[in-house]
């Protein structure tokens, strides 16, 4: 670490601790030529998860265009913000448990659709109407059947 006064390359840790949040670790420094002291933050980092297209092609996670997504599926129904951060939340999760660096648009459909599913009918329809491209009136009442025998 370069010292922001003197540019000097050498320092000492004082303090170490964790942010609010836990993800990063802000530590406390005290330059070895000239006595200042400064902070620094230290994050983890993390390589971008790639998503699969169908049409093969690869594109990174976008955490914005799932929550938009699910926001139009959501429209007009009593589903909170708070839950839709959640479903993100586990989306992401899950993607990172799985410990591979791409993963398909498909997988990604299917865990928003789970969570949809548990939460509102009507929106995981919705969500599963453009996820799945329903092609005419039967593939769509197929799967409203689905829903109906899960009951």
């Amino acid at each position: 670490m370069r010292c922001p006064y003197c540019s000097y390359e050498e320092d000492r840790v004082i303090d170490s601790r964790p942010t609010d949040e836990g993800t990063t670790i802000r530590r406390r420094r005290e330059c070895l030529s000239c006595r200042k002291r400064y902070t620094t933050y230290e994050k983890v980092e993390s390589l971008p998860t790639m998503v699969i297209k169908k049409d093969g092609s690869r594109q990174p996670y976008d955490r914005e265009k799932v929550r938009k997504g699910i926001l139009r599926a959501c429209e007009k129904r009593s589903v909170s913000i708070n839950q839709i951060e959640s479903i993100l939340d586990y989306v992401e999760q899950q993607i990172n448990n799985s410990l591979e660096r791409e993963v398909t648009s498909a997988y990604i459909g299917e865990l928003v659709m789970d969570k949809l599913k548990e939460l509102d009918e009507v929106a995981y329809v919705r969500f599963a109407s453009v996820y799945r491209q329903f092609k005419d009136i039967n593939t769509f009442m197929e799967e409203l059947n689905k829903l109906l025998l899960d009951k």
